[in-house]
């Protein structure tokens, strides 16, 4: 059993793709990831070329699924790499691999919480830095949707590029708020309205909220950007706005619809179980760094 790691994001994909989309909801950020790389090109989350891997397994003793790839990641520097969840065999093996790379600093690992944590043992035993939690999040799916009764007043629309600069403005925002978007916020909002992803609720004509999705792959999709300006907070608008974007996505045929939420948020946490997404799985971004200095490290958009 050995890791493949490459710079070749079709590469990737042809090893890989399968593997990811038999399980949709449990790579939900990789498969989306790599959607936007393969649409808008390499640059879409930094400077640094983004690099993957996948894991091979042996198979039985009667050798049937020898060679099938049995786990994944990628990492699109400046964020830490991503993994699928992973053997305890195999995220070792990874930390291995990276650790012996130089050319690939890593800086933390975002993951499902077993993986993340087998990880993490191992590069402090590899490396001797430790780990900090940056931040804990819960992977929901949507079951039944129940939008907000009673509804707030106002109707949701698409946002246009007659929207990109208030869009801009507002993904400032909920990055300073959350911490879980760096980089280009132009590029983040020129994506998003390259293929309708972002819903606005409107109130007599002005927008008060919005709520994003990402591309659909292996028919799932990720509810995310959700955000309400502070002086409009406490209405039901954000709660509109996930409904309404929930609501498109399954009539355009999205059967896993999924989003994370932080924690630490009992609001939001609140907020989206009443709209009807249920949990599925606790997610760990921890960083690493020399004893007692740990550097944060932000989760990724997509």
């Amino acid at each position: 059993m050995a890791w493949t790691v490459t710079y070749d994001l079709e590469e990737f994909r042809a090893a890989a793709g399968g593997f990811l989309g038999a399980r949709p909801a449990r790579h939900t950020t990789l498969l989306t990831v790599v959607s936007s790389l393969a649409a808008v090109g390499s640059g879409r989350y930094g400077d640094q070329p983004p690099y993957f891997g996948w894991w091979t397994g042996e198979g039985p003793p009667d050798g049937a699924g020898a060679g099938l790839v049995r786990g994944a990641f990628l990492c699109t520097p400046p964020y830490p790499p991503l993994l699928s969840p992973l053997s305890g065999e195999a995220a070792q093996a990874l930390a291995r691999t990276l650790a012996g790379d130089g050319e690939r600093p890593v800086t933390g690992v975002n993951a499902g919480r077993e993986t993340a944590e087998t990880f993490a043992a191992a590069w402090r035993r590899l490396t001797g830095t430790v780990s900090s939690v940056e931040e804990t999040t819960r992977l929901y799916r949507l079951g039944a949707l129940t939008p907000p009764d009673p509804a707030p007043p106002g109707r949701p629309r698409t946002a246009t590029a007659a929207d990109r600069d208030l869009l801009i403005s507002w993904c400032e925002g909920f990055a300073r708020d959350t911490g879980a978007l760096r980089g280009d916020t132009a590029a983040h909002v020129d994506d998003k309205l390259g293929y309708g992803g972002i819903t606005l609720w409107e109130l007599d004509g002005r927008p008060v909220s919005c709520a994003g999705v990402s591309r659909t792959v292996a028919d799932m999709a990720r509810v995310a950007l959700v955000y309400t300006p502070p002086e409009l907070r406490g209405r039901g608008y954000a709660g509109a706005a996930t409904a309404a974007v929930s609501r498109a996505a399954r009539d355009a045929g999205v059967k896993e619809l999924l989003l994370f939420t932080d924690l630490a948020n009992p609001t939001s946490n609140a907020l989206y179980q009443r709209l009807g997404y249920r949990p599925v799985e606790d997610h760990l971004l921890l960083s690493f760094a020399p004893a007692a200095h740990a550097v944060p490290e932000q989760g990724h958009p997509s």
